[in-house]
């Protein structure tokens, strides 16, 4: 049984797939914090602006490999049958395994993970998405798309550059300090072109 956050319908808001049609499945749990509150000053990455606790989320719940799959294929429009799922977190690498992918593959669904990459994935994945975070060690050092959050103590953009992604990206870090991050997300970027800039469109549009 895979425990969900929240399904739902919606446009990819960031990174290479920005604007795209999805269904994103929101797993609950991650391995750098617990997701409560109370536990973000101990937790490793202290800046997630995401709530993965619990299953109370819209069609939130605990599935099976088949009915998720079905859930998902359920809140695609009838008339594409070219489906897009996003799956994200907290922390999906917990979860994932390869008996779901394989569904996913024989169901014809194109499947993405949003990871922190500091856990092992099971194949076949179409797109990966590493996003690195301070004081962790990553695993993952192959994959589509690296998209860091910036900027983050302890951790420099160049460190990574050496590892075999596709394409590099900069996020502004959405805090109090978001308007000074995005200046040095568009200075970082023009400095240094082998990064681009990703923006969290869908909090500029308002969607989820």
């Amino acid at each position: 049984m895979y425990s969900i956050k929240e399904i739902y319908y919606t446009l990819q808001g960031e990174g290479f797939h920005t604007g795209r049609p999805a269904i994103f499945v929101r797993f609950s749990g991650c391995n750098l914090w617990s997701g409560r509150e109370e536990d973000r000053h101990k937790a490793i990455c202290k800046f997630c602006d995401t709530d993965f606790w619990g299953t109370d989320g819209i069609e939130g719940g605990k599935y099976e490999a088949q009915e998720l799959v079905d859930k998902i294929k359920s809140l695609w429009p009838l008339e594409s049958k070219d489906i897009f799922a996003v799956f994200t977190g907290g922390e999906p690498a917990l979860q994932m395994d390869q008996s779901l992918i394989n569904v996913l593959k024989e169901e014809n669904i194109e499947t993405a993970i949003e990871t922190n990459g500091t856990l092992d994935l099971p194949d076949k994945i179409d797109w990966i998405c590493v996003s690195p975070k301070a004081n962790t060690t990553i695993k993952i050092k192959t994959g589509n798309e690296l998209k860091l959050v910036f900027p983050q103590q302890g951790l420099v953009p160049q460190d990574f550059e050496h590892l075999n992604f596709e394409h590099f990206y900069l996020q502004p870090m959405d805090s109090l300090e978001q308007e000074e991050n995005t200046f040095k997300v568009q200075e970082f970027c023009l400095l240094h072109p082998k990064w681009k800039m990703s923006l969290q469109t869908h909090k500029i549009l308002g969607i989820k």
